[in-house]
């Protein structure tokens, strides 16, 4: 919900109870995602580096590529959901600011919930990345802005979706996954070989969208505080 207090926007929110998006698979209790992540991190800081520490990297170029794959089409996936889903487009350009109250828009809002279920979904899925990174021993890449930003998303998707499923943020999430396609999709090209690299000029662009993203995340956090 949104309020204007004293010439600025803000934002403050309702916990809402939902017993079918509450009963969906990783989203009753907040154990099951905290022990994803405190494997994960286990695994990405300690463990990993440890089994390969005198180990070769390991040659996982198909798995890349099918992984890449998977990828590329999960999130161009979720970005058609919310252009197919009936009303949608519509309800985002003339509600976005000022919701309908729940129950005037009870199926559009079920079918919100269940896109932004498959996006938290993919967040989990988006730690591989650094799990890949250890096995092919580039712990160099395992910043700690990398695996802050994973776990991030993991909880604040969770936290969202569990307690407030609101569809103020679900323009958001479009972007992020039209930019993970993208960058998927550059992913999977470059894990053919060097001779695509003539071929992904366009890097630079989307090294520019990712930064975009990370600039208007910024903005709306200053408008949402």
């Amino acid at each position: 919900m949104l309020l204007l207090l004293s010439g600025r926007l803000v934002t403050y929110y309702v916990i809402v109870t939902n017993e079918v998006v509450d009963s969906w698979p990783l989203m009753s209790s907040p154990w099951p995602v905290l022990s994803i992540l405190s494997m994960y991190l286990l695994f990405v800081l300690k463990l990993g580096p440890n089994m390969m520490e005198n180990r070769k990297p390991f040659n996982i170029k198909y798995v890349m590529l099918l992984y890449n794959a998977i990828q590329t089409l999960y999130n161009g996936w979720l970005v058609c959901w919310f252009f197919i889903t009936p009303g949608a487009v519509d309800y985002h350009i003339n509600h976005l600011c000022h919701p309908l109250p729940r129950n005037l828009n009870q199926f559009l809002i079920h079918e919100l919930n269940k896109g932004s279920w498959f996006f938290f979904l993919s967040k989990v899925i988006d730690l591989l990345d650094t799990v890949f990174f250890v096995l092919r021993k580039k712990q160099s890449q395992v910043s700690f802005l990398h695996v802050y930003h994973h776990v991030n998303m993991v909880i604040t998707c969770w936290a969202y979706l569990r307690f407030i499923k609101g569809e103020q943020l679900i323009f958001g999430g479009i972007i992020n996954s039209f930019i993970h396609t993208v960058m998927y999709s550059y992913y999977f090209l470059s894990a053919l070989g060097p001779h695509m690299q003539k071929y992904l000029w366009w890097k630079k662009y989307l090294t520019r969208m990712q930064i975009e993203l990370m600039c208007l995340k910024h903005l709306y956090n200053d408008i949402d505080s």
